[in-house]
């Protein structure tokens, strides 16, 4: 039996091409896959080594990157969804449960109480209060209005009213802010067992007083109550986010009684006020509710903290976007300074949440990621924000549903009381410059 000769090199180049027909039946559906493209599009392809060709040279295949790890698409979507979970549980965190005043006063209201309100250019504001005193008021109960120097009718039109005391204020000592001033001098004039600061926007239901003197009988050191903010022009919207923060700010929704405490309605005995120093400890302070709270913690004094809703209510900024603007810019970076660290980054965790669903929404609608996870974020942050709003204000659905130009505005008026409280030193309001002094000046 003969044996016909072997060709090896021919089958080697047979073997070589049956294993290349091979690979190309297991790669089909990558044809379309070119050089570079891995790259451009962020799949993460690999190569494989062309194992099956060691005398022919190196061919590359790619395959995809699910068998070497996860894609970098699937782990930023994770961040994402984590970062926006965070967000939702550390705003509702830090809102947490705000309590209202009760609805029927469940002890006798102290004996006589002082109403002092500091009123500067509030012509168009302080008649809307007045008339709801006189409607309803304590029946031992003094009303005393501090003129702050106004160029306007406040004086004028507060003494109108027969049972209003109207006090001007004396000239502003150097180191004292304006408002402090002006409730100093009405508690000057204090009588009765308690004394309620009010601001000159507020809006008081009957029995309001009532029911804030009892919640002081039974809780005692300061009771201060945020007005339900009442809108009526479409800029005012823009508070939304502002009230919002002001209350996680103030840990109004705490159990704890270390929070801060609200201007606009201040509640407190004659005795204990005395005991903190009145506003003259605070005489230098912008942010004066927020440095009496304080006040108040530093003598083993409670805090507690209501919203208004249908008992008190304000407007706040009737005067147009500047003035809700130099508002906000007055108030907020030095809110943020007397914020508790922990609460502080739960607030910022919260706005970065904000922001992230926001451009997740951006990138789901361009098609860079899936629509209905994008959407749903989105829709959850809408959700929960619809729920705040309206627990602070009239701020309906629609104004939720916008909310990215609110956070925009936000940190914009954020940046420039930055700049103003620690740079520049100085704010404006009422068409006064007010200068920063260091803490403990």
């Amino acid at each position: 039996m003969s044996l016909t000769p072997v060709d090896h090199h021919a089958l080697s180049l047979d073997h070589g091409a049956w294993r290349v027909a091979a690979i190309r039946r297991a790669t089909r559906g990558f044809d379309g896959i070119r050089d570079g493209e891995s790259s451009r599009r962020g799949r993460g392809w690999v190569r494989l080594s062309a194992f099956a060709f060691p005398s022919a040279g190196t061919t590359a295949v790619e395959a995809p990157a699910e068998e070497c790890g996860p894609r970098p698409e699937r782990a930023a979507m994770t961040t994402t969804i984590l970062i926006c979970v965070a967000a939702l549980m550390a705003g509702a965190w830090a809102f947490g449960r705000v309590r209202s005043l009760p609805a029927v006063p469940t002890t006798a209201p102290a004996t006589g109480v002082t109403i002092v309100i500091p009123a500067r250019n509030e012509e168009l504001s302080l008649g809307n209060l007045l008339a709801d005193l006189e409607r309803a008021r304590p029946a031992r109960c003094r009303v005393v209005v501090v003129d702050d120097h106004s160029t306007d009718r406040t004086a004028e039109l507060a003494a109108s009213f027969d049972f209003v005391e109207v006090v001007p204020a004396p000239p502003l000592p150097d180191g004292w802010t304006g408002k402090s001033w002006a409730c100093h001098t009405g508690a000057g004039q204090a009588t009765g067992d308690a004394i309620v600061f009010l601001d000159a926007d507020v809006r008081l239901a009957p029995g309001a007083i009532d029911r804030l003197l009892a919640e002081l009988a039974v809780e005692g050191g300061l009771v201060s109550v945020q007005p339900w903010h009442r809108t009526a022009r479409p800029y005012e919207q823009l508070s939304a986010l502002f009230n919002t923060i002001a209350v996680m700010g103030a840990a109004a929704g705490s159990r704890r009684r270390h929070g801060g405490a609200f201007g606009p309605v201040l509640a407190t005995s004659i005795e204990d006020y005395r005991t903190i120093g009145g506003h003259e400890s605070v005489r230098t302070e912008v942010v004066e509710d927020l440095a009496l709270a304080r006040r108040y913690h530093e003598h083993g004094l409670g805090v507690h903290v209501a919203l208004g809703r249908d008992d008190v209510r304000f407007r706040m900024y009737p005067g147009g976007l500047r003035q809700l603007a130099e508002g906000w810019t007055k108030n907020f970076a030095s809110g943020a300074s007397s914020t508790g660290a922990f609460r502080l980054l739960a607030i910022i965790v919260w706005v970065t949440g904000l922001g992230t669903a926001a451009i997740e929404l951006v990138d789901g609608l361009r098609g860079a990621s899936p629509l209905a996870l994008s959407v749903g974020l989105y829709a959850a942050f809408v959700t929960q924000l619809s729920v705040l709003f309206r627990r602070v204000g009239s701020f309906g659905p629609l104004t939720a549903l916008c909310y990215p130009v609110l956070l925009v505005f936000f940190c914009g008026i954020f940046v420039r009381s930055l700049w103003r409280t620690h740079v520049r030193r100085s704010v404006q309001w009422r068409d006064r410059q007010i200068p920063l002094h260091s803490a403990g000046a």
